[in-house]
């Protein structure tokens, strides 16, 4: 197999930067700020409750964090803490990220396309474990949290490769037959 970046992979890793670098990010802005300075960040989805916090902080912090913020519960319980300081996203979400990462790079390096069924099961373990602790007394743990959120990130990233080379596919058949045409027209 040989590899090149070309057409799909081109964009493929573009998508693999961007979401590395993002994962990075959140996992590096905890040490940026003073050890045991962010300790409960708790609020609701979509919702910005934590600028009293986040807007004294360094400008990355301040962005990686209020986007956190605005995204994520951020439920102080439900999130790791690096440097003494709650990170910006759950843990669920982290493992998204970091399941994201790694699906992409799987796609990238295997060229493998998922099947229905194993999307159906990368995707099922987050939503028990996410419906459970809604609708029940059940509290999940940060490892549970993470590993359902990264075989999510995982199939995810797997399955936006898969549609990123299907339209790819389908440009290079429209293009295809578009020279086909003028080469008869001739």
């Amino acid at each position: 197999m040989r590899f090149s970046l070309t057409g799909p992979v081109k964009l493929e890793t573009a998508i693999l930067i961007f979401l590395t670098l993002w994962f990075v990010l959140t996992i590096i802005v905890p040490f940026t700020l003073p050890a045991d300075s962010v300790k409960d960040l708790s609020g609701a989805v979509g919702r910005i409750d934590n600028a009293d916090i986040t807007s004294p902080m360094n400008p990355l912090a301040n962005a990686i964090y209020t986007i956190g913020d605005a995204y994520c519960h951020q439920i102080s319980e439900r999130s790791y803490y690096l440097n003494g300081n709650q990170m910006p996203f759950c843990a669920r979400d982290e493992g998204i990220f970091l399941g994201l990462v790694i699906g992409m790079t799987l796609a990238i390096i295997t060229r493998y396309e998922i099947k229905v069924i194993y999307f159906i099961l990368g995707i099922v373990p987050i939503g028990v474990d996410g419906l459970a602790q809604l609708l029940t007394n059940y509290e999940s743990t940060n490892p549970i949290r993470l590993i359902t959120g990264l075989l999510a990130g995982v199939v995810v990233a797997l399955l936006v490769s898969m549609f990123i080379r299907e339209i790819a596919h389908g440009q290079e058949s429209i293009e295809s037959k578009s020279t086909d045409a003028e080469g008869k027209g001739r």
